[in-house]
Order: C-alpha cells, then sequence, then structure tokens
C-alpha cells in the first residue's frame, strides 16, 4: 500500500467535478472516489488578479457545500481552470462565435493555463495553483471552424481541449504540467494529498 492510499482510508473522498477529464485522471491517480457536483456562481470580484482567480473559484465551490451534506469523514476535492491571455481570463465561450474569437486570440502566441485546486475535509482545508505555458502554432481559420464545430468546447476555458484535435495538431510546446492543462495538476495534488 502506498502512502497516498494509507494517508486517504479514513477518507470518503469525493471529487466536485463534472469534468470527465478530471473523473479520469483521478482514477488514473489510483485514488477510489465519488462524484458530487453543486452548481456555483463562477463570478469573481472584477479587481481581483487573473492569476488568482482559479484558486479563488476552486474555494468557492469548496465552500458551497455545507459539512451536514457531506459524509462526515469527507475529503472534498474542488478544482476551475482558467486560461490567461495578457493578463486577461479567458472563461468558457457563451456560443460559436465567441469559441472562434478566443482561439484565433490564442493562435500563434503563448498563454498561460492556471488550475486552481482546493482539498477540504471537517479539520483543513488547503489551496493551491498550479501555472503551464501553452504556445500554439498559427491557426488557420478552416482549423478553428473545424474543431469548433466538431468538438463543440463550449465547456472548456480558453475554447479548446488540448487533448482533443485541435491540441494535438495546433500545440506547439508547453511549460509546465500537461495534465494541470487537462484540468487536474496531478503531480502537485499527489504531493498535497499525502500530506493532507
Amino acid at each position: 500500500m502506498n502512502s497516498l492510499v494509507r494517508n486517504l482510508a479514513s477518507y470518503e473522498v469525493i471529487l466536485a467535478s463534472k469534468s470527465p477529464r478530471r473523473q479520469q485522471l483521478l482514477a488514473d491517480m489510483g485514488i477510489s472516489f465519488t462524484v458530487l457536483t453543486k452548481d456555483t456562481d463562477e463570478s469573481f470580484p472584477a479587481d481581483l488578479p487573473a492569476a488568482e482567480i482559479a484558486s479563488y473559484l476552486s474555494r468557492v465551490k469548496a465552500e458551497a457545500f455545507s459539512a451536514s451534506s457531506l459524509p462526515a469523514n469527507f475529503l472534498l476535492i474542488t478544482a476551475d481552470t482558467v486560461v490567461i491571455k495578457d493578463q486577461l481570463p479567458l472563461n468558457k465561450p457563451e456560443n460559436r462565435a465567441e469559441a472562434v474569437a478566443m482561439l484565433q486570440t490564442l493562435s500563434g502566441c503563448k498563454h498561460e493555463v492556471i488550475t486552481g485546486i482546493t482539498i477540504r475535509s471537517n479539520h483543513k482545508l488547503v489551496s493551491f495553483a498550479e501555472i503551464s505555458e501553452v504556445t500554439f502554432d498559427v491557426l488557420e481559420k478552416d482549423e478553428i471552424d473545424f474543431y469548433v464545430d466538431r468538438h463543440k468546447p463550449f465547456d472548456k476555458a480558453g475554447s479548446y481541449g488540448i487533448q482533443e484535435w485541435i491540441g494535438v495538431i495546433g500545440i506547439a510546446g508547453i511549460s509546465g504540467s500537461f495534465y494541470n492543462v487537462m484540468g487536474l495538476p496531478t503531480h502537485q495534488l499527489y504531493q498535497q494529498l499525502k500530506n493532507f
């Protein structure tokens, strides 16, 4: 039994995320968990620095659950991912035109992907964030149109999923964690859970 499994043995781990990518990555880490989600307001203060948005929203999501609605021995994991270009957050697109415009903005440029994670139990709350830098090659208009129409990335910050077609053909480089760009900084999360 590894130290993470041993450390989590006394908890009922809950992942508060609808994201199939986060669910798969947490399962790939060897963690047994259940999924419990709660719709939360994802707005944030206008003066909040862009680099702090993901951590702020992950805490909002964690605090949306009352302790009485969770098992007595819960360990709750919440997450939020934000794409930032030129200090401006690119959230989930509301429609096709917005998705296309976001990808045109990212084309041929570097941007940051920040995932904030909050781990909460009855006795403790820890928040942290991971930053990865992603560089897109220049994307042609028909490539953007094809991706948006085929994959409909309306549930993704920045209008793309790195594991999808646009990431496979369009990403020229990554500095930092690949899995962070998918929405779960697995290495840092593993370390935090070992010591929680």
